[in-house]
């Protein structure tokens, strides 16, 4: 199954959280804080303001930063995506 966000909602799937620390501890599932840094999967066509298509900034492979609750969480597949407005993507790592 696939998903096509509409307007300018973007579809990304975070990335593995560290099991270790940076000291070598393995951390436990409720200690590995939810990362930050995900990759997009699939993006709208853009924004409609004042009659004229806005187009979406990020593309499908990017890896961004977005916020870590933002958005709405779907498991398709038994993978598991957000769905969030491109305004709660704050950069893009390179």
């Amino acid at each position: 199954m696939k998903l096509n966000p509409l307007s300018n909602r973007v579809v990304i799937k975070f990335l593995e959280a560290e099991e270790k620390s940076v000291g070598g501890i393995i951390l436990t599932a409720a200690a590995q804080e939810k990362p930050q840094i995900a990759e997009v999967i699939s993006v709208g066509p853009g924004k409609i303001e004042d009659g004229v298509l806005v187009p979406m900034t990020v593309k499908v492979g990017d890896k961004v930063i977005a916020s870590k609750y933002a958005g709405t969480a779907v498991k398709i597949d038994g993978a598991e995506y957000t769905i969030l407005p491109e305004d709660d993507i704050y950069a893009t790592v390179d």
